[in-house]
């Protein structure tokens, strides 16, 4: 008879699911555990590896068993900066906090009044039995949708997931508790103010892309038939430039956890139970060990001298798949007047050296 399957044991096999996206039956082998067990516990243990690294008390044990364990796996170190929970994720609770979120895009990614990059990937699965249509998405493939905000630095801000596939386009925003919060102005964003360098009074927003609404707090950019102007290209590249940072994150994640390579074999409350704690972990590996978790070859790399940009690593070989463009009508005059307002912001005091590179 087996002896009981230790901590040990339990942590190095999940680690070794999410990180490869091996099978059961291939894993029985190397790990010397049943399917049936392995079925068991690994869901078991991303509910605890979520659970765990939320605790303030991991942040200076890095000698207790489970960070060296991890250590040893993946070459890694965790701490635990996260607070309260809304939703599937984690969001600023202050103003203040906020600010910096908008400072950061600011510095690193010329975007003013910038709170955080919006999008969502198709997390493609095996149905489950009897689920018919249910999570048949655009794309012919059976999925959940994975949504997600995140900062200048890559990392998750919130996420959201459990969504059926066939809701594809932005029908996947307007079902989460962020977008509930934020039509009840329950999120603490701070009041609109000047915009640096500008007399321009503008208020904080989010950037997406197509498969979102415009709105006076989100912005997008112009749909390529109303390209019509250089002012209208230029927004529509520095708009890009800070949404890419969401693109980026996702494509870390599936590269670094190639689970998201597969087409996930569990059941949906399982599959719950695997995307919260890799995404997690993508926010503890990238705080604590960037340079090892996401080299400079997972991100999407500029040329200013050319105007030219080349895709990351991470963008290849993931089933991840975008949202559908979204069929809902845009906001109405506010809301595109915002958007002009930052228009005409980066084509004048807003203005950065190598914009029109970009453009040509």
């Amino acid at each position: 008879m087996r002896e009981a399957i230790s901590p040990h044991e339990r942590l190095s096999a999940t680690l070794i699911f999410l990180a490869t996206g091996r099978s059961y039956e291939c894993m029985k082998f190397s790990t010397m555990i049943s399917k049936q067990a392995l079925s068991r516990i690994i869901p078991e243990t991303c509910d605890a590896l979520y659970r765990v690294l939320q605790k303030d008390y991991l942040k200076n044990q890095n000698d207790s068993a489970l960070i060296r364990l991890f250590r040893h796996q993946i070459g890694l170190v965790l701490v635990c900066p996260f607070r309260d929970q809304i939703g599937l994720g984690l969001l600023p609770q202050t103003e203040d906090e906020w600010k910096t979120i908008a400072r950061e895009f600011y510095e690193r990614w010329n975007f003013p009044h910038c709170l955080g990059a919006i999008d969502g990937k198709h997390v493609e699965i095996v149905p489950p039995p009897n689920s018919g249509s249910y999570y048949f998405n655009y794309k012919n493939r059976h999925s959940m949708v994975l949504m997600a905000i995140v900062d200048a630095k890559y990392k998750f801000l919130m996420f959201d997931f459990g969504t059926n596939g066939r809701v594809s386009d932005g029908g996947v925003f307007l079902n989460t508790i962020f977008y509930e919060k934020l039509e009840n102005n329950a999120l603490n964003i701070p009041e609109e103010n000047k915009l640096s360098n500008s007399s321009r009074t503008l208020p904080y927003v989010f950037v997406a892309d197509d498969a979102f609404p415009l709105r006076k707090d989100v912005m997008k950019p112009f749909r390529p038939n109303d390209l019509d102007s250089i002012a209208k290209k230029i927004y529509n590249d520095r708009t890009s430039r800070a949404r890419r940072i969401v693109e980026n994150a996702f494509g870390i994640l599936a590269a670094r956890f190639r689970i998201y390579r597969t087409q996930i074999n569990m059941t949906t409350e399982n599959i719950e139970s695997v995307v919260r704690a890799t995404c997690v972990l993508h926010n503890y590996l990238m705080t604590t060990s960037c340079s090892s978790y996401a080299s400079s070859d997972c991100f999407d790399r500029e040329n200013f001298e050319e105007g030219t940009t080349s895709s990351g690593l991470t963008t290849r070989r993931s089933t991840l798949e975008p949202l559908q463009r979204s069929r809902q009508l845009d906001s109405g005059r506010t809301a595109k007047q915002i958007r002009n307002e930052f228009m005409s912001y980066f084509v004048n005091e807003g203005k950065v050296p190598w914009q029109d590179k970009f453009i040509h």
